[in-house]
């Protein structure tokens, strides 16, 4: 799998945030059949950054309602990555 396919997009919430803030941890939204090397080789790569550690979550999708009918919105694959202690990404400071 192509490391440009493997991270789709940054999730920027509250609490990923805080994580960044605190602990040097970052969040991505990242394709259902990556593994957690690929995504560390994918950040590695991308960022010229070194990855200590790879957690991923498979997300639900929540139900959506649309007048009587209801819906069940994408499941997504979440990967929280953290940094070496002194690394960032500078494409998400200040975001």
């Amino acid at each position: 799998m192509d490391i440009y396919q493997v991270i789709k997009r940054p999730l920027l919430t509250e609490k990923s945030g805080l994580m960044r803030e605190e602990g040097n941890y970052y969040t991505f939204e990242v394709e259902k059949k990556a593994n957690k090397e690929q995504i560390r080789q994918a950040v590695e790569a991308l960022f010229k950054v070194h990855v200590i550690k790879v957690n991923t979550v498979t997300m639900p999708g929540k139900a959506k309602r649309f007048g009587r009918s209801v819906s069940q919105a994408k499941r997504m694959k979440k990967a929280i990555v953290k940094l070496k202690k002194d690394e960032k990404i500078d494409i998400l400071e200040g975001v």
